[in-house]
């Protein structure tokens, strides 16, 4: 079997064909795109990373295509329905980093919380080393909503508890056992919205949550609230976050996520280029990503929550074991 893998580091290629052994494996660096194509050709299977748009026009153009693994929990960069239609299985990494991530969240939580990262910018760029406008505030004590309590979520309640916070949660589908061993409450999310100090975003994306947190449910939020994004940059309404931290309603955010960073990371190539530019749904949402980037307030990191050598490792012997099940006509992890 002829299997393509496209953005996978030189360090980890090695490991990926020699897992494979019998089979044409070839590695790539890059995303698949377009403008590549032609190193797919032929391929019977293919693995990809977020950054690779699957649309119905690449998965046209690879005519042998039966199976695609993506080394992502998520895949809304797949069109999943389309490959259906084509007899294409898509199977993903369904939990890793479960702990990696939550550590990450509590991580910009604290920068926020401490001022962290303007302390260090303070020292490093002007030798300042004064502490005005440096008074952060305590964690314990604090409410803290928790938006999504699958794995992550879960952890992140289990680190909150330890730093004392009160935890307030909410999912569409209640862990009632985990919440009374951990001592905390799920409420409406409109509840959650409105009592928590701290907000921190665990929910997985879809279209029905597309823009969950948006300008009216700012308008909710206690005002002074900080939010962290670590899930999935869609889940926030960009725009109606621009504007609750102008009318202060939001007094800080720690972002990993944005809302179109595949298309910021492509920034100037996408404007450069004529027919990539038709690619860009939005270019005010790219605007205001440029405007978060530069508010001393926000934080924002390259979506690496996931980012760590453990996690590194479960996402690669996943997608070997999905690839040798998909060989071997036993295909699992694959999304409904």
């Amino acid at each position: 079997m002829k299997i393509i893998l496209f953005e996978v580091a030189k360090a980890e290629q090695d490991f990926f064909i020699k897992s494979l052994a019998g089979h044409e494996v070839v590695c790539y660096e890059e995303k698949l795109e377009n403008e590549n194509i032609n190193l797919a050709k032929d391929a019977e299977a293919i693995s990809v990373f977020v950054n690779s748009v699957i649309d119905q026009k690449i998965v046209d153009a690879l005519p042998n295509l039966k199976f695609i693994s993506t080394r992502s929990t998520g895949f809304d960069h797949i069109d999943v329905k389309y490959c259906g239609t084509k007899n294409i299985l898509v199977s993903n990494v369904p939990a890793y980093g479960s702990y990696t991530v939550a550590e990450f969240a509590f991580g910009l939580i604290l920068n926020l919380s401490r001022k962290i990262v303007l302390a260090n910018t303070k020292i490093r760029e002007g030798n300042d080393f004064s502490i005005k406008s440096l008074c952060g505030f305590d964690l314990v004590g604090k409410n803290i909503g928790v938006i999504g309590t699958g794995k992550i979520g879960k952890n992140v309640i289990k680190i909150a508890k330890g730093f004392g916070m009160n935890v307030l949660a909410y999912d569409l589908y209640p862990d009632a056992t985990f919440a009374q061993e951990h001592g905390y409450e799920y409420k409406s999310l409109e509840e959650v919205l409105a009592l928590s100090d701290v907000i921190t975003l665990h929910a997985p994306y879809t279209k029905e949550n597309h823009h969950l947190i948006n300008k009216e449910k700012f308008s909710l939020m206690k005002r002074g609230v900080y939010i962290v994004n670590t899930a999935r940059g869609e889940l926030i309404d960009t725009d109606a976050l621009v504007w609750a931290l102008g009318e202060g309603i939001v007094a800080g955010a720690g972002l990993d996520v944005l809302e179109g960073e595949r298309e910021l990371k492509e920034e100037i190539e996408i404007l450069s280029s004529p027919e990539k530019a038709n690619l860009v749904k939005n270019y005010k949402t790219l605007l205001e990503d440029r405007a978060l980037i530069e508010m001393p307030n926000v934080i924002v990191t390259p979506h690496v929550a996931f980012y760590s050598k453990e996690a590194e490792g479960e996402i690669v012997k996943t997608t070997i074991e999905n690839i040798q099940a998909f060989i071997s006509n036993k295909p699992i992890n694959l999304p409904k």
